[in-house]
């Protein structure tokens, strides 16, 4: 799959992400979900802000598509990412918006594999995040043993609970459709604050 992408997620501060955004990352999370602590409000707007190439992912959990529709348009978002238990019916709807579709599910050990079947022609990556009651950003890790239940060829992302302990070996994880990995709460002063000198030292581990 070539050189692993980096996802930082869960960004809501202008100054934050203009230093994140000097640093070379591939995708960078905005969380608007209103139960999130790393909720994203209509005043952090990035008009100002350069990210060069960096692409721009909305999170959304269970949003209505005009909502998600008009976020697109605002935040002019390279991808959305959805954490709710959206049908393969809407991402094929949100897909012809000419963006890239995430669809994120919670594993554990009873995590029933077959339903992404339904999914994978309508979406352009999965992220396999550890299951709780938030939808993510829980800072907890699952059993990466887990993965070797997936039997679909669509890429994904890595998340949950990756820390500058652990990113080496998510890193070096044997597995082609490994295609990023999502980093968030473990990067942070506190929610929605990242530590850029954190950040730089796990680009350095794991390039």
């Amino acid at each position: 799959m070539g050189k692993l992408k980096i996802k930082v997620c869960g960004m809501r501060n202008l100054d934050n992400i203009e230093l994140l955004s000097k640093l070379p990352i591939d995708y960078m999370g905005l969380i608007f979900y209103e139960q999130s602590k790393r909720f994203v409000d209509q005043t952090v707007l990035l008009d100002n802000i350069d990210l060069g190439s960096i692409q721009r992912v909305g999170v959304f959990v269970d949003a209505s598509l005009d909502d998600i529709k008009s976020k697109i348009r605002l935040y002019q978002l390279n991808a959305v990412q959805l954490h709710g238990v959206e049908s393969p019916a809407f991402c094929q709807d949100l897909k012809s918006q000419n963006i890239q579709i995430i669809k994120a599910f919670g594993i554990d050990k009873n995590f029933n594999w077959e339903q992404l079947k339904d999914y994978q022609d309508d979406v352009d990556f999965f992220l396999f995040d550890t299951k709780t009651e938030n939808h993510g950003g829980s800072g907890i890790t699952f059993d990466w043993n887990i993965l070797k239940n997936y039997t679909l060829q669509t890429p994904y992302f890595l998340s949950g609970g990756l820390t500058i302990d652990n990113i080496a070996s998510a890193a070096k994880l044997d597995d082609l459709r490994l295609f990023g990995l999502d980093i968030n709460s473990k990067f942070e002063t506190e929610p929605g604050i990242k530590n850029i000198k954190l950040i730089e030292q796990a680009l350095n581990i794991i390039q």
